[in-house]
């Protein structure tokens, strides 16, 4: 994964490689200022980057998303916190990330930790 610029844009590559032909999908922002982050993916196939492919919407502090295809609200997956005893005993959250079928569940980790990402930069600002 690349951050292209200080704020808002990301591009994920397969492997180490950094070639263009090696582009797999860009994510960026919807805005510069957001109370709650959303996401727009563009997969390596759509250069114009009008419309995106998949968004992303939800917070990393509020340990929520939810990942649609495009501008609809056909959900493909979601992550939240999930409360066990073990968890809250030892201080750490746990996380639930439901998939639906025939998603690549590695696209759908790279998107949560480019909102990890996003939750770091926003820390690193205060």
């Amino acid at each position: 994964m690349q951050k292209i610029t200080a704020h808002s844009r990301w591009q994920v590559f397969r492997g180490e490689s950094t070639e263009p032909d090696d582009l797999v999908f860009t994510a960026r922002t919807s805005s510069m200022f957001q109370l709650k982050t959303k996401l727009h993916v563009f997969l390596a196939g759509n250069k114009s980057e009008r419309t995106c492919d998949y968004r992303v919407e939800g917070s990393w502090a509020a340990r929520s998303c939810s990942i649609y295809v495009g501008e609809s609200n056909y959900m493909i997956a979601q992550m939240h916190t999930k409360h066990t005893i073990q968890s809250m005993a030892i201080g750490r959250d746990t996380y639930a990330v439901t998939v639906y079928p025939n998603i690549d569940h590695a696209f759908i980790v790279a998107l949560v930790a480019i909102l990890n990402e996003i939750d770091h930069d926003k820390k690193d600002k205060e």
